[in-house]
Order: C-alpha cells, then sequence, then structure tokens
C-alpha cells in the first residue's frame, strides 16, 4: 500500500476533548495512521495527495450490534401483528442458508460503506459466511457466531451450536480484520446452563468477544422472574456471565443496581435507540450507564427490527430520547454522540487501542463527509451538524486498514449490480413463501 496524505481537512481525530481542527491533515502508511496534524502537510515521496476541501475527516463509524443476514428481511410483514410468529421464524427454519447468508451480508455491507460504517459486530447463523463476506467487502468486523435452544437453522443441539464456534474461532485466528465471536442468543434462549458452558468456554479461548442480548423486553423480564425469580443481569451474572469484555445488546430495563453491577463486571453495551423505539419498547438509561463508566456504543440492530444499518439515522433518536428522559437540552450533548459512534463503539468491541480515532499508530480507518448541502448549512457546531443534519449520502470515501473501500460514492469492493441483483432472486422466493403461508392461512 501506497502512502496517502488528506490535507485540507475539517480533522476530527476523537481526542479528549473532542477537538475540530481546521486545515487538518492525516499522513497514513500502509494500514495505519503515521501522524496528524494542522497546517502545512507533509509531503513524502509517492504519497497520494488529497486536498479534502474543507470536509470533515474522522475515523470510521462502528456499529457494535447488527444482524447483517437480515438485510433480506427488511420490511417484510411490517404491519402483522404476528409476523415473527406468522413469517419470520418459519423462513428462517425454512430458507435461510450458507448461501442466504453471504447474499444478505453483502447487501449489508454495501449499505454500511456507504454510510461510512468501517467495523461491524454482527450477530447470526453461519457466521463464517459473514465474515468471508465482511473480508470481501473489505470491512472490519467482530462476527458472533449465535447458540440458541430453539432450533435455530444451522445448529441442532447446543453441542453442534459449540461446534460451530470452535471452527468460526479457528477460521479466523490472526485475521487482520475480522474477529471470532461467540454468541448466546439471550438469558430466555440459552438459560443458566448454556450460558454458564460460553463462560467456560470464554475462559478458554481468551481474546474471544462474548456477546448477548439483554434486558431487551418485557418478556424476557417475566421469563426471568419465572424461572429463577430474577431479572435478566442477575440470571446473566448466576451464570458467571457478567465478565469484563461482555457486550450486552439493549439493556433496557437495568436498574441503578445493575448498573453498578454491570460497570463493576466490565460489561460494555451496544444501544440501539431506533430499533428500540419501533418495537415500542422503551428507552435505555443511556446516560445513568456511561456516567457509571460502561462504555457504550451506537448499534442498528438488526435490519428486520430497524429497518437500516445507516448510523447517521440512529444519531438523532440516541440524543433525543435522553433529552426526553431528562426533560432538557443538556442530556447526551452531539459530541458525546459522535464519541460512542466511534472511540466508545470501538472500546465496546475491545477494539479501542486499535480503531475509533485518528492518532499515530492506530490502522487507518477513516472516512471523508462532504457537509456542503443546503440542508447542512451553515455550520455553527459541526458535531451537532453531523448529528441532527448529516446523511449517509454525504460520507465520500471510505478508507479501512489504509485501502480505499469507498472513493467519491462508488464502492471499490463489491459490484453494486450482483449484489442487488442476488439479494432480488432471494426475495422473490421469501415473496412467495409469504403469499403461500397468507393462502394457507
Amino acid at each position: 500500500m501506497m502512502a496517502v496524505v488528506i490535507h485540507n481537512a475539517c480533522l476530527l481525530p476523537i481526542d479528549d476533548v473532542m477537538s475540530v481542527r481546521e486545515d487538518g491533515w492525516v499522513h497514513v502508511e500502509g494500514d495505519a495512521i503515521a501522524a496528524v496534524g494542522t497546517g502545512p502537510a507533509p509531503c513524502p515521496d509517492g504519497a497520494e495527495m488529497i486536498d479534502a476541501g474543507g470536509d470533515v475527516v474522522m475515523p470510521g463509524l462502528v456499529n457494535p450490534h447488527a444482524h447483517l443476514p437480515m438485510t433480506l428481511f427488511r420490511g417484510l410483514g411490517e404491519d402483522v401483528d404476528d409476523r415473527l410468529f406468522r413469517y419470520v421464524l418459519p423462513m428462517e427454519r425454512k430458507f435461510v442458508t450458507p448461501e442466504m447468508v453471504r447474499v444478505g451480508t453483502l447487501l449489508g455491507a454495501y449499505e454500511s460503506i456507504e454510510g461510512g460504517v468501517t467495523t461491524i459486530a454482527d450477530m447470526y447463523y453461519f457466521e463464517a459466511e459473514v465474515g468471508r463476506a465482511l473480508d470481501e467487502a473489505g470491512l472490519r468486523g467482530v462476527v458472533g457466531q449465535t447458540i440458541a435452544d430453539f432450533d435455530p437453522p444451522d445448529h441442532k443441539t447446543v453441542d453442534d451450536g459449540f461446534r460451530l464456534v470452535d471452527d468460526l474461532a479457528a477460521a479466523f485466528a490472526g485475521h487482520p480484520r475480522i474477529l471470532a465471536s461467540i454468541a448466546p442468543h439471550a438469558p430466555y434462549s440459552t438459560d443458566v446452563p448454556v450460558m454458564a458452558r460460553v463462560a467456560r468456554w470464554a475462559d478458554a479461548n481468551p481474546g474471544v468477544p462474548v456477546q448477548i442480548h439483554l434486558a431487551e423486553m418485557d418478556s424476557e423480564m417475566e421469563w426471568c422472574r419465572k424461572h429463577h425469580g430474577l431479572r435478566p443481569v442477575a440470571v446473566v451474572e448466576k451464570a458467571g456471565l457478567l465478565r469484563p469484555g461482555l457486550i450486552a445488546a439493549h439493556c433496557l430495563y437495568v436498574d441503578d443496581g445493575e448498573i453498578e453491577r454491570m460497570a463493576r463486571a466490565d460489561v460494555r453495551v451496544a444501544h440501539n435507540a431506533r430499533s428500540n423505539a419501533k418495537a415500542g419498547r422503551g428507552i435505555a438509561p443511556v446516560e445513568a450507564m456511561r456516567a457509571a463508566g460502561i462504555p457504550v456504543g451506537i448499534g442498528t440492530d438488526g435490519p428486520m427490527s430497524g429497518n437500516t444499518l445507516d448510523l447517521f439515522s440512529q444519531f438523532g433518536p440516541v440524543s433525543m430520547f435522553q433529552k426526553l428522559l431528562g426533560h432538557s437540552r443538556k442530556p447526551m450533548p452531539a459530541r458525546e454522540v459522535i464519541r460512542m459512534a466511534t472511540l466508545e463503539g470501538a472500546r465496546v468491541l475491545g477494539l479501542d487501542h486499535r480503531i475509533g480515532s485518528l492518532v499515530p499508530g492506530k490502522k487507518a480507518d477513516l472516512i471523508r463527509i462532504d457537509l456542503s448541502a443546503p440542508r447542512t448549512q451553515p455550520i455553527y457546531d459541526v458535531y451537532a451538524t453531523l448529528i441532527f443534519a448529516a446523511m449517509p449520502s454525504d460520507v465520500r470515501d471510505v478508507m479501512v486498514d489504509g485501502r480505499w473501500i469507498m472513493r467519491e460514492r462508488q464502492v471499490q469492493t463489491l459490484e453494486r449490480k450482483r449484489v442487488l441483483r442476488d439479494a432480488g432472486q432471494i426475495a422473490a422466493t421469501f415473496k412467495a413463501e409469504m403469499a403461500r403461508i397468507d393462502g394457507a392461512g
């Protein structure tokens, strides 16, 4: 890889004070950031010199919770109350194959690249296919093999699920961008014995993250109360899985005592504001969790739940919902939302030593954003503009590991026509199956 110097930028390095550096520059050598600064930029021999023309240059966005293959379920049965049991679960069991997962992941990867996302943590089935698709797209990923006891598409027994995790960890051992993860689905779908086994597996495989859905919905609260006389956080704790580095998605229903225990255990949280609101589930106490020292990143959840892998559309709800809870404009200021979407999201995934800020020595994962559109003007606070006015279409260039994967809105790593064609073919099969189900009903 050649050297690249991006200069004349509005540089957002994501440092302790969330500084804004006008006339900033970034020097990339190979896959890493060599230097950052302001004023006259260095001109190394043979370097590609890029005049950013005042555009924002900042770290790539981090999505710490997604179900990428579920792009193919996006918008399916939206107005049907029982769509999960009528359509989704039966269709997952019938149609979720390695090929379906590959096609759905590539569609999600394409959407993510266009929206400036450079790192994604995924939880689904046939996760080796997710890892291979993210690798093809040039993205950075944490790929979580789901383990569950509800007859998922890729394993009939928990033992089979653990074998898939072992295979996944072996397949991506030492990969520069793809990290394997074990993902017990949720307390109600894995229960204490399986979660305890996950904890033992994680102890034997340090460096492999654990992902789980936690304290997400009323039915989960009721299940934990009925079967254990406890709340979800306590059930996970009972299993020995409330542990350093646990990536807990959602965490809507956590009280002050649980937040304190999660903070002591060094649990990290993936917050999914838009998906939670769309399901009518509530507002997570993000301000309280962050005040306790819990890192909180901004996730999209699956495209079936939140319909989009666009992090920009999450930013406003993340900020506004905390303002609603606080009855004030002050909670969750714009610059903190951007911190959550970059460095703090990287910390949720245990990757903040490698990505999330523009610091010499870190990986060169960065994006360029054009804020010249009328809807973004004038700019008094660039962070507020990014949160409340910017859109994915404003992202101009995307770099991961020092490699351009999008230039001037053109994705370099995937063929758009092929990605859309393959997704459309599977969607046609889904539509036919929905018609069959409706006819049989």
